[in-house]
């Protein structure tokens, strides 16, 4: 399983780590605030993106109306290299330096600067095959 920290709100310089039993339940306090279509299909894409990603560090944010999961090398959110979004009745997949990645098929939506994404769960039409997709694995 991998190490995770969480933290309400506004991140601090270096947030302590969050010992691993009080994180799952923090998650899941915020994942209950959603559908429970949504929030299952959410819980779907984080146990995929653990297989993924062994070993990321998973950081927890309740951003105002969105849910973010960081996933990254360290504690260190500037560091966090994809993202589990859960803006209001969707779930996305950020690259978070996914405006200079190759992206031949054209499956990262967005026109930031930076930032990129795919969308998992819109609006009702989830879509659990998208994170087996051998040409989101390639972006990942």
């Amino acid at each position: 399983m991998p190490a995770r920290k969480s933290t309400n709100r506004k991140p601090s310089k270096s947030p302590a780590a969050v010992p691993q039993a009080d994180a799952e339940q923090q998650l899941e306090s915020f994942l209950a605030k959603y559908d429970p279509e949504v929030a299952a299909f959410a819980r779907r894409a984080l146990a995929k993106m653990r297989r993924i990603v062994p070993g990321a560090v998973e950081m927890v944010y309740d951003n105002y109306n969105w849910l973010v999961i960081g996933f990254g090398p360290t504690e260190r959110p500037s560091e966090a290299i994809f993202s589990i979004v859960l803006p209001p009745g969707r779930v996305s997949l950020c690259f978070l330096q996914g405006a200079g990645l190759p992206d031949p098929a054209k499956r990262l939506q967005g026109s930031g600067n930076v930032v990129r994404n795919i969308r998992l769960y819109d609006a009702g039409k989830p879509d659990d095959r998208v994170l087996d997709d051998p040409e989101v694995r390639d972006l990942i």
